[in-house]
């Protein structure tokens, strides 16, 4: 490899629309033409653009975020053939760097519109939201190196965690159709004011140099790679399909990272996108990473039979050795609970326990002058980390978020009242100066868990019970 270079298996350009470029798709199925050939053991540079094929403007105003046209994404770069690939085998990818293209140095982060995207805590922030990312000469952030900074979120520097939101191997015919029957089912049963998955859709298919009647099959049954948000205890990351990897949005899986995916095509169909520069655990707000376009090396090992050598059915991880440093007392840590922000009780819920902690860390950082908004976005991209803590002590989950206090350049210290200071705004959409919060879920249900046995026969509710009891002794 060093005496001939690092072989580039696929350019995109910036100028280009997404969808006219044949090395990119934004649907998984095993019917996607190969994008290009990778022989086993080589290591290549991909180009990739960024999650929304570029209809994330250079500008100030949060309009184009409100507006994303969901169907279009994500664009990925492949599929590519892997020789030697196999289904039962495992494909070994290793991270060897990732980086934003030198002449265009920017990224965004935003918060999505409710009912285009939303967030972790759409319920209460529902307005879209946008902080800019580029070089000095606009402003707005500026990543300088492994260091990124902003005037939309003031007294705040940081290295990113450069990884990839998305890398996976193409689904079969028949995981493709597994895929669609549970999340159709889910959809079936949703009881919830908000989209729960999202089932094929033919509207801006592009299923990269296929013809026609491959991509209006693709139209018709391709898996969209941008699931229904949801939580994954652990690595809080929005929510990928088990089988292939896919859009895991794990910060971790950066530079030096190895990522074992299943592979259940000839060939595997790699393909690889939604580059991020930097990404908090959980993503909250949903476009929360500084999301980039740029480039990735990545060195690929087949690993015959690896699926049943490993008894795999998800994908495995090993993290690199690189990740911004702080020492563990530099981590401010905040708890959260099964009690939603209305008082109710819920049953081991990490998804609820998880939005109070955040909840709370938003609290804390608004007596320094912060808005809710600018707290929201900085949990979502700055390098958090978030935990599950307990998940065995009835009713209450616990999950924190420790937020490192050395990214700030005054202090955050508990110690007292804290000083106001001049923080500005993010960017709203045009005639917007600030943010709605508003007090969604007041009608939420209770929620019992997931997978877990229910009563077989009808009967007197549990409170109906201790209704009964409490009026029988007379209390």
């Amino acid at each position: 490899m060093g005496l001939t270079g690092i072989r580039n298996v696929c350019k995109v350009s910036l100028d280009i629309p997404a969808e006219k470029q044949p090395q990119l798709h934004n649907r998984w199925h095993p019917d996607v033409p190969f994008a290009g050939t990778i022989k086993n053991g080589e290591t290549v540079k991909i180009e990739c653009v960024d999650w929304t094929g570029g209809q994330i403007g250079n500008n100030d105003s949060a309009d184009d975020m409100k507006n994303v046209d969901l169907t279009k994404i994500h664009y990925l770069s492949g599929p590519f053939e892997i020789e030697t690939a196999e289904p039962g085998d495992v494909l070994l990818v290793e991270i060897m760097d990732v980086q934003p293209f030198e002449d265009s140095p920017w990224g965004f982060t935003g918060v999505f519109d409710k009912g285009n995207g939303g967030g972790f805590l759409d319920e209460i922030y529902p307005t879209a939201a946008k902080e800019k990312h580029t070089d000095s000469h606009v402003s707005i952030w500026d990543l300088n190196g492994i260091f990124c900074t902003s005037r939309h979120i003031p007294h705040v520097k940081f290295a990113g965690l450069i990884h990839p939101g998305i890398l996976g191997c193409a689904p079969s015919a028949e995981v493709l159709a597994t895929w669609n029957k549970r999340e159709g089912e889910l959809i079936a049963a949703n009881k919830l004011d908000r989209i729960v998955a999202q089932p094929p859709n033919a509207t801006n298919v592009h299923a990269g140099s296929a013809s026609e009647e491959i991509k209006a099959k693709v139209g018709k049954e391709g898996a969209r790679t941008i699931p229904g948000m949801s939580l994954n205890p652990k690595t809080f990351a929005s929510c990928r399909r088990p089988e292939h990897g896919g859009n895991c949005d794990i910060k971790n899986l950066s530079r030096g990272s190895k990522v074992y995916l299943p592979v259940h095509v000839k060939g595997a169909k790699f393909s690889v996108g939604d580059l991020h520069f930097s990404q908090g655990d959980g993503e909250i707000s949903f476009c929360g990473a500084i999301e980039m376009a740029g480039v990735i090396t990545i060195n690929f090992t087949v690993m015959k039979n690896g699926m049943a050598d490993l008894g795999m059915k998800s994908p495995l991880y090993l993290p690199g050795p690189v990740e911004p440093h702080y020492g563990p007392g530099r981590y401010l840590t905040f708890e959260g609970f099964s009690v939603d922000e209305h008082g109710k009780q819920h049953y081991m819920d990490v998804t609820v326990a998880y939005r109070q902690t955040t909840l709370r860390c938003i609290e804390y950082l608004r007596r320094f002058g912060y808005s809710d908004y600018q707290v929201y976005l900085l949990l979502s991209c700055a390098p958090v980390q978030g935990h599950v803590a307990g998940i065995v002590d009835i009713p209450n989950a616990c999950t924190t978020l420790g937020l490192p206090m050395d990214i700030f350049d005054f202090d955050i210290s508990p110690t007292g009242p804290a000083k106001k200071l001049d923080m500005g705004s993010c960017a709203f959409e045009t005639g917007v100066k600030e943010g709605k919060i508003t007090k969604g879920g007041k009608n939420s249900e209770i929620s019992w868990g997931g997978g877990l046995t229910y009563k077989e026969k009808e009967g007197v509710s549990v409170v109906e019970n201790l209704k009964e009891k409490v009026i029988g002794s007379g209390s």
